[in-house]
């Protein structure tokens, strides 16, 4: 892996090199891509707040995938956002397309190295450069039927009360979790 730094407005930026053709990622690539997605998340998270939005990170869906982030938005809409940290992230991973099923807009959360080009075109577009985000491309409107808004909506606000709750009390958090695995 080869790292090389410039700087740029009084900070440093380091670009990662994928591994070459034919040779399989190193413990270090998945480790450094497990950064680069989580500093990815990060933004997108404080992008949603910052919009008004209230985002939850893996949320569980009915179906059992689990988006990266999924936000209520200010107006009651769904906004499903799926994070990539590299072209090969992209490339190998299709459950992305479930994530429409479950969302008023479907948005790629990516860095500045992403390629673009390679996503689809009905999809809306972040870009991170740390914690800044800029909307590159507006994802189209989706609507989701009644029902199933309010399906998404009380799942939502469980997940939301109750990680909030553990953040207030983790040991009855703890607990409530060794009682459902008994189960």
């Amino acid at each position: 892996m080869v790292f090389w730094g410039s700087q740029g407005l009084g900070r440093a930026i380091f670009r990662l090199t994928p591994p070459a053709p034919g040779r399989k990622a190193s413990l270090m690539d998945k480790i450094t891509a497990a950064l680069r997605a989580n500093r990815i998340v990060r933004a997108a998270m404080r992008h949603c707040a910052l919009a008004g939005w209230a985002p939850v990170a893996q949320m569980p869906l009915p179906d059992s995938h689990r988006p990266d982030i999924i936000a209520l938005t200010d107006d009651g809409s769904f906004v499903a956002i799926e994070v990539k940290s590299s072209a090969e992230d992209y490339l190998s991973d299709e459950k992305w397309q479930v994530y429409r099923d479950w969302c008023d807009q479907l948005y790629f959360a990516v860095d500045l190295d992403f390629p673009h080009e390679i996503l689809p075109g009905d999809v809306g577009i972040l870009v991170t450069d740390r914690l800044e985000v800029e909307v590159v491309r507006e994802a189209p409107y989706m609507r989701l039927s009644p029902p199933r808004r309010r399906a998404l909506l009380h799942r939502f606000a469980v997940l939301a009360a109750g990680r909030l709750a553990a953040l207030q009390d983790p040991d009855a958090a703890r607990e409530v979790n060794a009682a459902l695995k008994l189960e």
